[in-house]
């Protein structure tokens, strides 16, 4: 495989925008209407983002030994769907077709070996690990029920659900949900919560302008209703296995989440182990959406836990105020420290750049964004 030919090719194929994926799911739904039923009646939310992370991911096939973590991940978690190895041949052949139509008379013998081979390798990795999930007689979801539901604020609502089987999983990790409001349509989010004897989990969800599920799980989710949930994924946050190291977590709104995850799992530990220290930022808009302030406050007592909120659109707020990225990075040198960063794309973004800026490098920085279909939190 020639990498440079299969990163340039897609890079001119994205450069046609929103008429990659228009060919794309035309091509596939046509050429296999089986497949139809697996995505959502209304594909304007799906837009690029099924053949976007296909031409991202198999375009770097050559460095799969960096990804194959991720690949087995997003492999067990497709079960959901119902994916088999016959759907990843059909997805193969719409994406090869999709290339071949964008790149006209670029799309030459050897650059079609390369991206055929490129994408048997990513595709391989997922079947392979499906399958042995199956194997395994892991469930492809989880059939769970929301025992309650609390509007914490306007656009923040934390539900509690409890799976009818035990869910595995590792504070920092996310789960897809589905909710019978919007079948098909599944959205990450992480599980606030450390594991409970009882299995239930808590999941922060925010409402998004314009999303189209987050605004039916704000407002309509009730006690009662049954939820899917898929399998855990992400290794991105995790606290660091030294516990002399400290660690500074930085969220955006219910990019909390994970970090309440692990500052349980901390507190429960900090009776018969030595913890890390931790330094929590909390960004909000306003006071109102610090939606967690009481019981972080009330941490504050714990000798290893501090906790800084900060307000960005309240000029009136009596803390600390602007972008919790630039307030984080300005409370004095990171340097040795573990960084964690949880928000939007754009907050990730823009904490990244002010912590390398302040020093703290790149390496000691674990990230995760809503609305990433790996990413923990919620999504639109």
């Amino acid at each position: 495989m020639d990498p440079d030919a299969l990163k340039n090719s897609w890079a001119l194929v994205a450069k046609a925008g929103d008429e990659v994926p228009l060919f794309f799911y035309s091509h596939l739904f046509l050429s296999h209407p089986e497949v139809r039923e697996m995505f959502p009646v209304s594909m304007a939310a799906q837009r690029d983002k099924l053949v976007g992370a296909l031409g991202a991911v198999v375009s770097n096939a050559t460095q799969l030994d960096q990804v194959v973590p991720f690949l087995q991940q997003l492999g067990r978690d497709h079960r959901r769907f119902g994916a088999v190895a016959e759907h990843y041949s059909a997805v193969g052949a719409s994406l090869l077709a999709t290339l071949q139509h964008f790149l006209g008379a670029a799309w030459t013998q050897e650059l079609a070996a390369d991206w055929a081979e490129a994408y048997g390798l990513v595709s391989t990795v997922m079947v392979q690990a499906a399958e042995e999930s199956a194997e395994d007689e892991a469930p492809a979801w989880w059939s769970g029920e929301v025992l309650g539901v609390d509007r914490r604020t306007m656009d923040v609502t934390v539900v509690q659900i409890h799976p009818e089987q035990p869910l595995d999983y590792r504070p920092g990790q996310s789960v897809a949900m589905e909710i019978p409001y919007r079948p098909r349509r599944w959205r990450y989010y992480s599980p606030a919560n450390a594991p409970r004897p009882d299995g239930s989990i808590e999941l922060h969800i925010g409402l998004v302008p314009g999303g189209q599920v987050s605004g039916p799980a704000v407002r309509s989710l009730k006690r009662g209703d049954a939820v899917r949930i898929g399998a855990p994924v992400g290794e991105s946050l995790k606290l660091p296995e030294d516990p002399g190291r400290t660690v500074v977590m930085i969220a955006g709104g219910t990019g909390l989440a994970p970090f309440r995850a692990m500052l349980e799992q901390l507190d429960r530990q900090s009776s018969t182990h030595q913890v890390p220290r931790v330094h929590l930022f909390h960004g909000a808009r306003m006071p109102w959406n610090l939606y967690e302030h009481k019981q972080l406050s009330n941490l504050t007592q714990r000798p290893w836990f501090s906790y800084t909120p900060v307000v960005s659109d309240d000029t009136s707020y009596p803390g600390q105020r602007g972008l919790v990225g630039a307030v984080a990075a300005a409370q004095g040198s990171w340097a040795g420290h573990t960084a964690m960063v949880c928000g939007s794309p754009a907050m990730v973004r823009h904490t990244v750049a002010e912590l390398t800026a302040a020093g703290l490098p790149a390496t000691d920085i674990h990230t995760e964004s809503l609305g990433i279909t790996t990413s923990a939190g919620s999504q639109q």
